[in-house]
């Protein structure tokens, strides 16, 4: 596998900045590694890049073990660091023919680079300055020199910070298409970044991973609200919604916070209904609709965002 982490721990001083934490990450995947600042992300990066040794624990990388193998380890990982260091006197082109030759490059260098700047759309800049160029195409800059050795690995901390939605859609879809052949690392703090491109999401908390699974499959962890979205054929009014058998609470789409109390008559044909745990009001919704003469035109459970989960699993 690309990556394998067995029971890593890091401390500082008194502080435990990683505790026991365990992951394996397989060719072609694309995970995200999120958590609170502090919670021990770019401390986990920095070992499996070989910037940091571990208190405890193993880690290796496409087979090498990241303290006794460091050199070849490096060869096999492209590293995108959170502040992107940059010889910002140095023109794109030459300083991506510099980096090249320190991973001692076969072949002709000169078609490297020219194939990383095309990769990274840095066609229009690569003549240019890198202290001149935006926030945007520095991190382009920093992409193409993580990957002008063709890395089986690239680790990414934070590479969307700071850019603009048009620059935000444009990176995704270089990381998107990146990892239809690598294996690829994230981290971040952008939940909507997640659940573009990464098809497996990892939550570390206070240095221990306490949620590792398929973005799919976080979203439907039953963490908060039990919600079903419901929409009738004509408006009803919200003080009849409370005689729903197993109703916990109605929530106005849109506002979900607002919640809809007893004696506060509202009209609206779209509803968030929120059931008791453990209780599925489906059946009771549509009786009530068939009892007051409506037709349910639509109805289904609400999946919580990564968001929500995200916040109840780190809340503390």
């Amino acid at each position: 596998m690309s990556i394998s982490v067995n029971s890593i721990s890091k401390v500082y001083g008194t502080q435990k900045a990683l505790d026991s934490v365990s992951i394996n990450i397989h060719p072609g995947e694309i995970v995200g590694l999120l958590g609170p600042n502090g919670a021990g992300k770019s401390t986990l990066m920095k070992i499996i890049t070989c910037f940091l040794p571990p208190t405890s624990g193993e880690a290796s990388v496409c087979g090498f073990d990241v303290l006794e193998q460091s050199i070849e380890v490096r060869k096999k990982v492209g590293y995108l660091p959170e502040n992107n260091p940059l010889y910002l006197d140095l023109y794109v082109k030459e300083f991506l023919t510099f980096i090249a030759g320190t991973h001692r490059l076969k072949g002709s260098v000169r078609i490297r680079v020219d194939e990383m700047i095309s990769l990274t759309g840095l066609q229009d800049e690569q003549h240019k300055k890198i202290g001149a160029l935006s926030k945007g195409y520095r991190q382009r800059v920093g992409l193409a020199q993580a990957l002008i050795h063709d890395p089986e690995v690239l680790i990414l901390d934070e590479p969307t910070s700071g850019l603009d939605p048009n620059q935000l859609s444009e990176i995704r879809h270089l990381i998107k298409e990146i990892g239809k052949e690598k294996t690829v690392m994230l981290s971040t703090h952008i939940m909507q970044e997640v659940e573009a491109i990464c098809g497996r999401a990892i939550i570390i908390h206070k240095g221990k991973i306490v949620a590792d699974d398929s973005t799919e499959n976080l979203q439907k962890i039953t963490v908060s609200k039990n919600l079903i979205r419901v929409e009738f054929s004509a408006p009803v009014n919200s003080e009849l919604l409370h005689n729903i058998p197993g109703l916990k609470g109605i929530l106005l789409p849109g506002n979900e916070e607002q919640v809809v109390k007893t004696g506060k008559n509202q009209l609206s044909t779209l509803w968030l209904l929120e059931s008791e745990p453990g209780r599925d009001i489906r059946a009771d919704v549509f009786n009530f609709a068939v009892g007051k003469g409506l037709t349910v035109l639509s109805m289904q459970k609400e999946e919580q965002k990564l968001e929500e989960v995200f916040q109840e699993l780190t809340k503390n």
